[in-house]
């Protein structure tokens, strides 16, 4: 296969899988609200769409091997499996309760919070894309892959682990970009969850990543500066 049909081999793929992703978010979403007039909803799957096309004409230009790592998706590591069973409960709830919510009325939420959450989504996003342009190795899954090298500039000068950050970001402050407050409390909760899942990844990167211990001891933070 040559380099050409392979790129377009990945396109297709991860478009293929991205279409169904939409499909099952729009069901999500809609099927709770009872009814398709939910603008809250289409503005959020319009900046994801936007933003998720933007990322995969830049990997398949600059990072096709990239692209090709977060196409795996299968942990091999028995805690980390955990980890994303519990990740996923949260997300569930946090991308199906703003239907329910906005059907019932229960949060009442102005225009500009859901606008201002909304922009916080694409902050997050845009700092996980920055990773990406820095980080060739940054699979879906805990892995070290030979050849691998620890990288210290860019966004990971400041924290170790910056595109949990962005992530946390999205995954938080979407519910709230969905027109719920309450959707909000689950969308929290993946913040322990990447804490637990970054304690984990570090066994494996201290353990088989050359330089990773000497990188911890200059960045010594791993989301948070001064913090944690």
């Amino acid at each position: 296969m040559n380099p050409a049909t392979s790129t377009a081999y990945l396109a297709g793929q991860v478009s293929a899988r991205a279409v169904v992703f939409f499909m099952i978010l729009a069901l999500l979403f809609f099927l709770p609200a009872g009814t398709v007039n939910y603008w809250q909803a289409w503005m959020w799957l319009a900046t994801i769409i936007f933003l998720m096309l933007i990322t995969l004409a830049y990997l398949l230009k600059n990072d096709p091997a990239l692209l090709e790592r977060r196409m795996r998706m299968r942990e091999r590591r028995g805690g980390q499996q955990k980890i994303i069973l519990v990740s996923g409960i949260f997300l569930t709830l946090s991308f199906i309760l703003p239907g329910f919510d906005v059907r019932y009325g229960w949060s009442q939420m102005p225009v500009w919070v859901a606008i201002l959450s909304n922009a916080i989504v694409i902050l997050g996003y845009l700092m996980v894309l920055l990773v990406f342009k820095t980080n060739s190795y940054t699979s879906r899954i805990v892995e070290v892959e030979a050849g691998q090298k620890v990288i210290s500039t860019g966004p990971y000068a400041i924290v170790r682990h910056p595109m949990y950050v962005g992530s946390f970001l999205t995954y938080a402050f979407t519910p709230l970009a969905l027109g719920s407050y309450w959707a909000f409390i689950p969308g929290l909760m993946i913040l322990p969850v990447l804490v637990f899942r970054i304690i984990d990844e570090e066994k494996l990167l201290l353990r088989d990543l050359p330089g990773y211990p000497e990188y911890t001891q200059k960045v010594k933070y791993r989301m948070l500066p001064g913090i944690w």
